[in-house]
């Protein structure tokens, strides 16, 4: 007999529509191997995703930037098409914060945690994250919120350079604009330029003091929060290798016991009231105090490296707690890796002493992996040719190509992969 209940279908939502966002497919794994009816609202359209077996129908998503009208009518006619109350499990932080604005409207149609009032859009706006670890005593690195291109330059000054910037609201960023949620800046005329796309970008900049990568990797820590606020379903890891290297997602982890990162994040849903799916990302200060980065009201990409021995992870979990069906209890899998095989292909070929898990392959499902490598051909083949048309063209035409692509803060784009790590 299931541990699930199984009438119970889950709806997955994702807004951003990168065709490489990896944690889709394994939630769609995850709860499909349990015998849970799975469907997505995402633009997966040639996807990897699309040719999973485990999905039972792709629903159209509202835009990137829909207002939360446009996203309660697309969830309202895919509820209309199930006919049932679904679980409802958002993947990127503009469905997160939506979905947590809509709660109240979207019941009964769909199953989703009491998160109290608007506590997933604080959380994941990283502005307001600084304010909240003050509240719980949780460490964050020193942050300032500039409020005029002048006070920018002189908070990096303040802070000591070089610094972080961040959006506050990432989410927020439009398409095609060059801006990065996240850039490592070494003077204040790139803070000071900077400052003068707030406008564009949709969100406050804010600046933070800069961690230095420690030499053991960055931690991170997933866990899902229940009705009754225990934490459930995670671990913490250690980020081995990113993509891009030095800033980016997790493209190797490894499932790394952290006593005081796990205190951390228990302290800091629990004071908060936190109820859901939660992805934090931690790095070392002074000391070897683990800092708070980023809080991710959803699952993170690599969530499936804390599969324990009974086969729970965070999103059966959540499954699990609002159908009112008990979790089990697992042993933790300590050691076992994570690897995004497209951003790592050497470390996905290598043994495992603890046993691996691929974000793409796997030989019940293997459409996804063949369509994932097809389409990472093509994107390396043109990003190679874009480089090759860069080299030949002059170079007082690539400046002026410069200028017009990043508007008045061309300095930013000739930044190097390292030089554009930051602190998450």
């Amino acid at each position: 007999m299931s541990l699930f209940d199984t009438r119970v279908p889950a709806v997955l939502l994702r807004i951003d529509p990168n065709p490489f966002h990896h944690g889709t497919l394994g939630a769609v794994r995850s709860l499909g191997r349990a015998g849970v009816e799975v469907h997505v609202i995402a633009d997966s359209a040639g996807s990897p995703v699309a040719r999973s077996r485990f999905v039972r129908q792709i629903h159209p998503p509202p835009p990137p930037g829909a207002p939360a009208a446009d996203i309660a009518v697309a969830l309202r006619r895919v509820a209309a098409r199930i006919s049932r109350p679904a679980v409802l499990i958002p993947m990127d932080d503009a469905s997160a914060v939506a979905v947590s604005a809509l709660r109240a409207e979207l019941a009964p149609s769909y199953l989703l945690p009491a998160t109290p009032g608007p506590l997933a859009e604080r959380v994941a706006d990283k502005a307001e994250l600084a304010a909240l670890c003050a509240s719980v005593d949780v460490p964050h690195p020193l942050t300032l919120i500039p409020d005029s291109p002048a006070d920018a330059a002189s908070a990096a000054w303040h802070l000591g350079l070089p610094v972080v910037a961040k959006w506050s609201r990432p989410w927020l960023l439009p398409a095609g604009s060059g801006l990065r949620s996240t850039v490592l800046l070494r003077s204040a005329h790139e803070a000071r330029e900077l400052y003068l796309r707030s406008a564009e970008a949709g969100s406050r900049l804010l600046l933070q003091a800069f961690l230095p990568p420690g030499p053991d990797g960055d931690r991170f820590c997933h866990g899902y929060a229940g009705r009754a606020g225990a934490v459930r379903g995670g671990g913490a890891g250690v980020k081995l290798a990113s993509w891009p290297r030095g800033a980016g997602l997790t493209a190797v982890g490894r499932w790394t016991p952290d006593a005081t990162v796990q205190a951390l994040a228990e302290r800091i849903t629990g004071e908060l009231g936190y109820r859901g799916i939660f992805d934090l990302d931690f790095r070392h200060g002074a000391g070897g105090v683990p800092h708070l980065l980023d809080f991710n009201p959803r699952p993170g990409a690599q969530f499936r490296l804390f599969c324990d021995s009974a086969g729970l992870d965070v999103v059966r979990a959540l499954h699990l707690d609002l159908t009112h069906r008990p979790l089990p209890d697992g042993v933790p899998r300590v050691g076992r890796e994570f690897v995004v095989e497209n951003y790592a292909p050497l470390t996905a070929l290598r043994p495992a002493a603890h046993g691996r898990e691929l974000a793409w392959c796997a030989p019940d499902d293997r459409r996804p992996g063949w369509t994932m490598w097809a389409l990472w051909a093509r994107h390396v083949s043109r990003r190679v040719l874009e480089r090759l048309r860069r080299l030949c063209t002059p170079p007082v035409d690539l400046a002026r190509a410069r200028v017009v692509r990043q508007g008045s803060a061309p300095e930013l784009s000739d930044l190097s992969d390292d030089e554009k790590a930051s602190s998450h």
